[in-house]
């Protein structure tokens, strides 16, 4: 455990009711320093973006930029004469930064030493927090890209194509030769290298999978391993891998409370008027289950899984609509079959029978762009006993606010392989 001289920061002692006991500076700066020291091992999925930093004055819009590859010079030039020569071609992208923070209340109830420890460690978990808050925003916008690789199902030796996320099932795993071909994807498109090598975040439970492959090198094998990326643990195919818990993991919620499922009772396509909706919906399900008002507001615009029990076979359809007290449930689109009596009820979002999804996302440099956490793209708040309307200097606190954006630059320099694993089934969405 780190220990803290306290005497260093004696003149922020808060000892009367006097007005203006603020921070020290050597205290302000050793904390906006711990903050920042805490939350950037987190941060792996901003480590490979292109840094701009945050805007001073100009509102709350950020402007990216990328710039266009030349065309091959192939006409011979003249002797003698000069050729026109060429102009960078700049593509302006903006993004809207937004503000995130969270803050923790203390209690004028310990002394001022134990209240500076509890600024410490207050310190410390806002500091993860603040980390895996910053590293999902950059995260979620990776995860959106439009060039994906669905891992093949392998089973009984056989290997079938997947074309979407809601076919992968248990035995769609991530191997070595995704990671090829991912790699080939890139390098076709003319991608650089991040330094040497493309690089690939990966979640632990689908590393598990790859780590047995014969290709694989660990880290520690490396011949220079002082040169490791922040959460490295190997590589394969030309692609070094950073682990994170927060690499995506698709799963839809579950569908009640009491399940994750719905059981069909009845179907009808030619539903009445329902009068909640504004409209005729077509197509309805009846299920045996209790429907939750407030989880089901949360459901509409949801895809669901049907499966027959007869057929064995899926259909992927959206929520249009709940009654929970008479547990309908009324989907946009005809399935593609008739469901019956039994028929069950799976969450859309992620994989077949709704398993969890995992997302591994393959990068080239200049990729994507994120806002930096320094220079006010991070910062730590402490407030002293006595802050605002607190006349009996009751409280203090302890903060964190960021303003943070990222933005895909080029699609064609990243791939994202989406793939199942062992874990799948039991693995929650992040």
């Amino acid at each position: 455990m780190e220990k803290i001289k306290l005497q260093l920061f004696a003149t922020n002692t808060t000892e009367s009711a006097a007005a203006g006991n603020n921070l020290s500076a050597e205290m302000k700066t050793y904390y906006e320093k711990r903050l920042i020291d805490l939350a950037e091992p987190r941060l792996v999925h901003d480590q490979f973006g292109d840094k701009y930093p945050i805007p001073t004055g100009g509102g709350k819009t950020i402007e990216f930029r990328r710039y266009d590859s030349l065309e091959k010079a192939s006409k011979p030039i003249t002797e003698g004469v000069t050729p026109a020569g060429n102009n960078l071609n700049v593509t302006s992208l903006t993004e809207t930064v937004m503000q995130y923070g969270d803050w923790i209340q203390l209690s004028d109830m310990l002394e001022m030493s134990a209240v500076d420890n509890n600024v410490v460690q207050a310190t410390r978990l806002l500091g993860a927090q603040a980390g895996r808050t910053l590293d999902s925003i950059t995260r979620d916008v990776l995860a959106g890209g439009t060039n994906v690789i669905y891992a093949p199902e392998t089973k009984d030796g056989v290997t079938a194509p997947v074309m979407s996320r809601s076919d992968i099932t248990e035995n769609c795993r991530l191997t070595a030769d995704l990671i090829f071909r991912a790699a080939a994807q890139l390098k076709g498109m003319n991608a650089d290298p991040i330094d040497d090598k493309y690089v690939a975040i990966i979640h632990p439970y689908i590393a598990y999978d790859l780590m047995r492959s014969e290709e694989w090198i660990d880290a520690h094998k490396y011949a220079t391993p002082e040169n490791i990326y922040a959460g490295e643990i190997g590589r394969i195919a030309g692609v070094r891998f950073v682990e994170s818990t927060e690499a995506k993991i698709f799963r839809g919620a579950d569908l009640c409370d009491t399940s994750r499922t719905l059981t069909i009772t009845a179907y009808s396509a030619s539903a009445s008027v329902a009068p909640s909706l504004g409209e005729r919906t077509s197509y309805m399900l009846t299920v045996s289950e209790k429907l939750d008002t407030e989880k089901a507001a949360d459901l509409i615009g949801k895809r669901i899984q049907l499966y027959s029990k007869s057929a064995d076979t899926y259909s992927t359809v959206t929520i249009k609509g709940i009654h929970p007290s008479t547990r309908y449930v009324f989907i946009s689109e005809a399935p593609s079959f008739t469901p019956e009596n039994g028929d069950i009820v799976y969450p859309g979002e992620g994989g077949k029978a709704g398993i969890s999804v995992f997302s591994t996302i393959v990068l080239g440099a200049h990729a994507y762009a994120v806002t930096e956490i320094e220079g006010g793209g991070l910062t730590h708040i402490v407030k002293q006993l006595g802050y605002g309307d607190d006349p009996l200097n009751q409280r203090s606190s302890v903060g964190w606010k960021a303003t943070k954006c990222a933005k895909r630059l080029v699609e064609q320099y990243m791939v994202r392989i989406e793939s199942a694993s062992s874990y799948s089934v039991n693995a929650q969405a992040n």
